[in-house]
């Protein structure tokens, strides 16, 4: 269902839950942040057990020792802890959202709706490990096993360079694709109220270029390029080959790609 200038708008309520939940709906979203928190909360502690307990067995082996090994073994003890905690967080949130009701699909309508609870808790475990650790395995096999495993499609040898991701369940990515650093990528986007929930495709090949936009319910085409800084808006269909550039980004011709290269060069 959509209102007059096009918002898309819930369907009705399923059952009285559903409808009670929308009549409170602020009441009802303080309770599931609440909720979230107590996670969140439970996914850092499970993470943070095996590096206390690794602290702890290295502390008692500086105990021993003469004052200046002894410090220098507590600042490895910590700092090693920091990374048993990120990796056993990778695992954790991992299982988490493999466990709990988090099958993201597509959707379009209000905030506070049974049909948000999922695209809610599976961001809300994902943010856990891209606000704390993921900037650490960018780049690396775990960082790519853990968007696999939050359910992003990734496909042979392709490149990512940025950990600002969203929905990761509702994203593909291509064989030999290049994610530049800093690309933002997000499988949403809202308005008027409203949430839509859409997938993003991106090619065999294509190359999105440092610190691009790409919002929810975009295909990027094989072979295609995203230039830097761009943003690539809902319902954007780039084709194979294409190039795009922008705010928006619109399609750029090969004429005028080759005026901008003699821009740079100095040439123009």
């Amino acid at each position: 269902m959509r209102d007059a200038i096009g918002h898309a708008k819930s369907a009705p309520s399923r059952n009285a839950f559903e409808t009670l939940l929308r009549r409170h709906s602020r009441a009802s979203y303080a309770l599931a942040v609440l909720l979230l928190y107590l996670l969140a909360a439970t996914a850092l502690g499970v993470a943070l057990a095996p590096a206390l307990a690794l602290t702890y067995r290295l502390f008692l082996v500086a105990a021993g020792l003469p004052a200046v090994p002894a410090w220098l073994l507590r600042g490895f003890a910590l700092a090693l802890a920091w990374f048993v905690f990120g990796m056993a967080l990778l695992v954790a949130v991992a299982a988490f959202n493999k466990v709990l009701p988090t099958r993201v699909k597509p959707y379009k309508g209000g905030y506070y709706t049974l049909d948000a609870v999922p695209w809610f808790l599976h961001n809300g475990l994902f943010y856990l490990v891209r606000f704390t650790f993921l900037p650490f395995v960018t780049l690396t096999p775990y960082g790519v096993w853990f968007l696999k495993a939050m359910g992003m499609r990734i496909g042979r040898h392709a490149f990512i360079n940025t950990e600002y991701i969203s929905d990761p369940s509702l994203i593909t990515i291509g064989d030999d694709a290049v994610i530049g650093g800093s690309v933002r990528i997000f499988a949403h986007y809202g308005g008027g109220g409203n949430l839509v929930v859409a997938p993003v495709v991106v090619g065999h090949r294509a190359t999105l270029g440092l610190a691009c936009c790409v919002m929810g319910d975009v295909v990027i085409g094989d072979d295609a390029v995203i230039l830097p800084e761009s943003v690539v808006l809902p319902g954007s269909r780039v084709g194979p080959g294409e190039t795009w550039g922008g705010v928006p980004a619109r399609p750029i011709g090969k004429v005028e790609m080759e005026a901008f290269k003699k821009v740079i060069r100095g040439e123009g």
